[in-house]
């Protein structure tokens, strides 16, 4: 399609403390509260939060998209995680998803890892989440078991991996 309005887009790399990282980070705990808490529990239990808890001193790196305009529109972040880097908080804005924008993300999340010589990414989504699922398996993703802190307080994660070598 000639003449497309979408806006490009571009990459950023802040701290975990960016305000405009913890705007997309807090916008995508209540779009996760939305589909998991239940009418019963409108809160996460806690063995639940701890286990999605972030230490930031464990962050590797954290990525914003930023539209043409430099509006964050997507965040994601490298975690350190038992001698792996981890994909943590990979959120797009409602009205930005359906361009690319997550792939191209992932995809720079990628980059970094492969610059830093590291083999794999390992991540962790939920059921309620088939946009992410789809999103990851289109990109080479492929499941691997469960793997700690989810084991027991998210037991039906899906959990992730690419080879990055």
């Amino acid at each position: 399609m000639s003449g497309s309005t979408e806006r490009p887009f571009r990459f950023e790399q802040v701290e975990w403390t960016d305000p405009r990282a913890a705007l997309l980070r807090a916008r995508m705990d209540v779009e996760m509260t939305a589909r998991y808490a239940g009418p019963s529990s409108p809160e996460l239990d806690d063995a639940v939060t701890e286990a999605l808890r972030i230490d930031p001193a464990d962050i590797l790196a954290t990525v914003l998209a930023l539209d043409s305009d430099g509006t964050p529109i997507a965040h994601a972040a490298l975690r350190t995680h038992d001698g792996d880097w981890e994909v943590k908080r990979v959120i797009v804005a409602g009205d930005q998803r359906g361009r690319g924008v997550g792939r191209a993300l992932m995809n720079e999340l990628e980059r970094i890892a492969r610059a830093a010589g590291v083999p794999r990414l390992i991540l962790q989504t939920g059921s309620k989440q088939p946009d992410a699922v789809a999103l990851y398996e289109k990109i080479g993703y492929t499941p691997i078991p469960i793997y700690e802190p989810y084991i027991e307080a998210i037991p039906h994660s899906f959990c992730f991996e690419k080879l990055l070598a």
